[in-house]
Formats: structure tokens, sequence, C-alpha cells
């Protein structure tokens, strides 16, 4: 009979400092590898006492003179060493038996920490001390990001131990350095190797500022990876199928040109063009469509939707809130309905809120292909959800979506196909995916255009609409409140209406409909005779839509509002924008909900009210965004500047779920690394394909899939 099989023994359990080097992401040798120091601290000499200054960082050498435990003011280890030429008190508030013994009387110690000189003599405050004897280092000493139970010590020892053991075999193809303006003599290895452990001689600012040719490979490297996998991802949808989609003449898109009460602007006309070129082809369009607020990129949307229907297919729109969707749905059925009916299709609203049975009928038409058009919200995508034939797909405010919300509505076509016929490949083989349009009305900077969104086509509705009118930003001061109730009565006096933002305040939505409510009620009492509404997140749905009919009917003069109006109110008789607590708000909320008003003919304006800190001064970044503000109303300027003062990350919000940031170059700095290696990315795919996939995998692993949405 066979010996029994031996049970294998259970996986190892994680010590604490190796859970906290997976928190940190340093899961592989070239992640550690990659995982360069913050500072510096400089082993490498000792200073004497006598050659010293005070508040320099310095490291001494001497004997213990004195050892013993204080406690007052409170419990101390208190250290007297001399060095030969001075004596310098070192004090310890919290301290090991161990470490008390290490400091001992007699003991010769090397201690480095902040020098600091008084009436009494030189003292340091919890130093870093070692027994002296043996060699100094002959390299500055790293110091590293770390989280708690991830000592120095120990993640100085990993980083080590992975970059000894990183694959750091060059992955630039013969010629490509000197292409990317490196300096000879700079390999990836001898970057990392010489970034963990500089010679004290280097210069600390070509460290800090990133300059040094060290820095200038890692950011190429960075670079030129994240546009290959941009490339790459273009690549591969521009080998998926999608139905080509051609205006026909007569069509529908005619017919709505004829129709509507305006003429579209030249970069209107431009940018439909753009996306009708792009929805002929049997190639999935993958489009952004950015304009600035009020630039009139709902009609664009509308053109393209009548392309998709007169060709016999289906569209979905998809918003963040209820409140844009019912925005986009009113304008969208005055201008299709009548155009649609003739054909027996119309226009189909989902959202999350709706009663089972009017969703019920709503699923029925979309599902037999009577809703030429959908609109909602994220119920959009739902499961139940079934397309006869989805063709184009918008997302309205792309970036407050997030990456797996985007794919799954891509991913309907598919699902609806699948049910239905054979349809869902084309005679190649090749998997059908809709068109996708994306719109925002934050303005993606240059830089970004380039490096984020690379894998993209970008159409830009670059002027407004004839007849805007440009609106003043006044900063004032929260103590002025006074003048601007006043201000708010000589608009409401003229006819006009206005708005009153409260800021919305995530870690509390109590506290949030606090300060919206007694907004609501100074304003009721200070404006007798005028009907004051109040508009917040944790209203019912159909009060909200009660609220919002009464501000735009007219009937109601002032809407008092946490930041649900940000996106798509549209109310040309408002005129006044008040922002209370001005400085809590990202610099392109300010901007969104600056253009609410400006819409109509009436001269208008924007109130950001602040509130300075106790010491009477706001925050650098508060007073950046509100500069900003003050000095200009174009989108481009403003984004620029928002990417300026939160960096990429925050700017992009959501197309980062699950996305490797760049996390070494600087894309305001580095724009001639970021251009070589944009161009490099095609060459580089076409002529040395291994060498991409490997130098692709070493920076980001398996974290391109992001790129997909």
């Amino acid at each position: 009979m066979p010996a029994a099989k031996a049970p294998s023994a259970p996986p190892k359990a994680l010590s604490e400092p190796q859970k906290a080097l997976r928190k940190l992401g340093l899961a592989r040798d070239i992640d550690l590898a990659l995982h360069l120091p913050l500072r510096y601290e400089d082993e490498t000499r000792v200073v004497r006492l006598r050659d010293a200054h005070g508040g320099d960082t310095v490291q001494i050498e001497g004997t213990v003179t004195d050892s013993h435990v204080a406690f007052r003011p409170r419990r101390q280890l208190v250290v007297t060493v001399d060095d030969g030429t001075d004596t310098c008190v070192l004090r310890f508030f919290s301290f090991y038996p161990s470490q008390q013994k290490a400091l001992a009387v007699g003991s010769r110690i090397l201690a480095r920490g902040e020098l600091k000189g008084g009436l009494v003599g030189w003292t340091m405050v919890h130093p870093v001390t070692r027994a002296a004897g043996g060699e100094l280092p002959d390299a500055l000493t790293p110091v590293y990001p770390t989280v708690a139970a991830l000592p120095q010590a120990y993640l100085r020892k990993a980083v080590q131990a992975g970059l000894a053991r990183a694959d750091l075999g060059e992955t630039l193809p013969p010629g490509f350095a000197e292409r990317l303006h490196l300096q000879p003599g700079w390999s990836l290895r001898e970057a990392l190797q010489f970034l963990h452990h500089p010679r004290p001689d280097t210069s600390l600012a070509t460290l800090e500022d990133r300059s040094h040719p060290a820095w200038q490979r890692l950011k190429a490297e960075e670079l030129l990876a994240q546009q290959l996998s941009q490339l790459e991802s273009k690549r591969e949808r521009d080998r998926l199928r999608a139905p080509a989609l051609a205006a026909s003449a007569g069509g529908l898109h005619e017919q709505l040109l004829q129709v509507l009460p305006f003429a579209l602007t030249a970069a209107q006309r431009r940018v439909g063009e753009e996306i009708a070129r792009d929805l002929a082809q049997p190639v999935p369009m993958h489009r952004l469509l950015q304009g600035d607020v009020g630039s009139g990129k709902t009609v664009v949307a509308a053109l393209a939707a009548t392309i998709a229907i007169d060709a016999g297919w289906q569209c979905a729109l998809m918003a963040p809130t209820e409140i844009l969707a019912e925005q986009h749905f009113r304008k969208l059925i005055g201008w299709l309905e009548p155009l649609l009916a003739p054909k027996g299709l119309g226009v189909a609203w989902l959202t999350g809120s709706q009663k089972k049975k009017e969703r019920t009928a709503m699923l029925e038409r979309i599902a037999s292909g009577q809703a030429a058009l959908v609109v909602g919200t994220h119920a959009v995508i739902q499961e139940q959800v079934q397309f006869q034939r989805l063709a184009l797909a918008i997302i309205d405010e792309q970036h407050r979506f997030g990456v797996a919300q985007r794919l799954a509505l891509r991913g309907k076509m598919r699902d609806d196909e699948q049910t239905s016929s054979s349809e869902g490949r084309d005679g190649a083989g090749a998997e059908r995916e809709p068109h996708l349009l994306m719109m925002s009305a934050t303005p993606i900077p240059r830089t970004l255009a380039m490096s984020y969104y690379a894998d993209l086509d970008v159409s830009t509705i670059d002027e407004l609409p004839p007849g805007r009118t440009p609106v003043v930003t006044k900063l004032i001061a929260d103590n002025r409140r006074d003048e601007v109730i006043d201000r708010i009565r000589a608009q409401l006096a003229q006819g006009r209406q206005v708005y009153w933002v409260c800021p919305l305040i995530e870690e509390s939505e109590a506290l949030d409909l606090t300060n919206a409510t007694a907004t609501h009620e100074s304003l009721s009492q200070a404006l007798p005779g005028v009907m004051v509404g109040l508009l917040h997140s944790r209203m019912p749905v159909a009060e909200k839509k009660a609220v919002m009919s009464l501000f735009v009917d007219g009937r109601m003069g002032v809407l008092v509002s946490t930041t649900v109006i940000e996106v798509g109110v549209d109310v040309p008789n408002a005129s006044l924008m008040v922002i209370e607590h001005a400085e809590r708000f990202g610099l392109s909320q300010l901007h969104q909900l600056r253009g609410r008003v400006g819409r109509g003919a009436a001269a208008s304006a924007c109130v950001l009210l602040y509130a300075p800190g106790e010491n009477g001064r706001l925050g650098e970044t508060a007073r950046a965004r509100l500069k900003a503000m003050a000095e200009t109303a174009d989108g481009f300027e403003i984004a620029r500047r928002d990417l300026e003062i939160r960096g990429p990350g925050e700017f992009l919000g959501a197309r980062q779920s699950g996305a490797p940031l760049l996390r070494f170059a600087d894309l305001a700095t580095d724009t001639q690394l970021l251009e070589a290696a944009r161009e490099l990315a095609p060459v580089m795919l076409d002529r040395h394909p291994e060498w991409a996939r490997r130098h692709t995998a070493r920076w980001l692993g398996g974290k391109s899939e992001y790129l997909k949405a």
C-alpha cells in the first residue's frame, strides 16, 4: 500500500514588516528597486563641535561622560558627550533599557541630529546614535517613504536586496537613450544604484529638483512605458470593429440642423464633422469632446446621436446626476422627439429613482428598439437593461465615472448582440464595440492630453455661442455678507434670479445640511416676500425636481443649494452666483459653478465669499485658487492652473482608478522628455516589439488595463 502523502505545510504567515511592504505595493524586486529615497542623511563625515553652527544637522563622535534619567520637567534620558573640542547634551524622551545600556558612561559613540545652541551649551533631541569604530559609509544614507511597522533599517535591507536581485538589463534599443536626450554612462542600473546611494559630493539641489542625469534616465523610461502602454491600447482598440455609421443626405442629422432655434458656432461645426468622420469608420470611436462651461456640447452629442439612429441603431447617453440627466432629456426630447415620432421611435428615460411600472415600460421600449435614444444615470448600465442594437455610447462629465462603469457601458453592445444574433462579431471574427464619445467641461491641459489621454482623440469646442455675457468675479470676505445681500435685493428688483451655493463637507452630511438650512433661514428672513428655495443631496428626488422646476420657471427668486447644481443646470434668467466658503472648493468646481450664470443677455456676476483662517489669512492653495478665479474666465487657463496647484493625480480623478500615476516625471517640467517619448513609442512598438513588451512589463506590470476605458 503506497505511503500516505504528508500534508503540505500551511503557507507561512507574513510578518508585520512584510505586510507593510505589501501595503506600500512593494511586491516585486523591481518595485523595491524603484522605491526611491525621500531624502538623504550624510553619515560620511564627523564634524567637530567647535566647527559646528546652531541649526545644522551634523554627526559628532565623542565619549559619554555622563548618562542619567531625569524626571523634570518630564522623564528623559540625558547623556553628555565630549568630542575633545566641546560637549553636547543628548536628550531622549522615549528610550529603551538597551539604548540606555549602549549610552553608558565611557562608551564611544556617533550621534547625528540637529544641533541647537543655547546658554547652557550644545544640545540634540532624539539624535540617531550608534557605537563608534569601523569605517564611515562612503555614500549618503537613504531615508525612504515608509508606513507604520516598517522601520528604516528593515526597509533599507529589503530595498538593497531587491536592487541586487532585480532584472535591470537594458530595455532601450540601441540609439534610443540619445534620442531621449539622456547623458551617456547612465544605464537604469547605474541610475538606481546612484539614487539609492549618492556620493557625498553630489549636488543636493540636482537630487531635489530631479534634474540629475540619473533622475532624467528614470523619468524618460517611465514616460516611454506610459506612451507605449497607451499606444498599444489604442492599436488594440483599432483592431476591434464597430458599425460604420454614415450620415445620410436629408436624414435626421440635416433635419435637426434645420429645426434648431440657433446657428452652430464654427467650433461646434468643426467638432461635429470630426465625430461624424469617426462614426463612419468600422473602428470604434474613442473620442473626448471637451469644451468650456456653456460651449454647447449637448447639441453636438444630439447630432452624433442622429447619425446612429438614422443608420438603424440605438444611442445611450449617461450623466453622473439625475438633475443633469433630466436636463439633457428635456433638451433632447425638445429637439428629437418631433423628428423621431413619424418613424415610430422615441427617447427613453432611465434612472434609479423611477417607479417600477415606469421603469418596466422603459426597459421594454429599449429592448424592442423603439427607444432610439436612452438618457439616464448609471441605471443605464445595470444588468437588466438590454439594448436591441446599441452603436453609440455618450458619457457626460466622464471624469465623474469610474473605469468599471465606463467599461460596463461599452460592454452593453457585446451583451445585447450575443443575445440577438451573430452580429456581435464582424466577418473576420473581430469583436464589436459601440462607438464611445466622452464629454467634459473640465478642459484637459496639453501635457495631460499628451500623456494620460494619449490614447484618446480629443475634440475641442473653443468658442462660446454668441450672446453670452462675460461674468464678473468678485472676492469678498465673509464679514461683508450684508453687502452681498444688498446686491441680491438689487438683482431681484430687476426680475433676476440668484444662486447661493454652500460647500459640501464630505465628513458629515448632517453638518452640510445644517449649513445649507441655516443659510436658507437667514436669507428667507433677510428677503421677505421672496421665495427662497433649498436643495441638498439628502432630499427625495421628487422634492428636488419640484424645487428645480420652481426655479427654472422663474417663480423662485433665490436657490440655496449644496453643490448638486454644479453641472448642467441651465437658467438664463439667473444673473448672480454667490459661493459661500469659496476657499473650500476646488478650482474646476468653482469654474463649473460660475458657469451657471451668464447664460442670458443680462450682466452677470459671481461672488466668492471666503472666510480667512484663525490667523486672518487664507492658506496658500486656497489663495492660489481664488486668485485664478478672479484673474481668468478661460476654462483652459483654469485647467492649466488647477493642474499646477493639484498635480495630475488629483486632477484626473476617476480616470486613475487602478491606474499607474507618473511617480517620477513631472508634466510641468518634463515636456521635452514627454515629447521625445511620444515620438519614440511607435518606432519602438513597430521595430522592437520584444524590447517594448519587456519595457512596459518592467514599469507597469499588469496595470495598463485602465487605459481600455
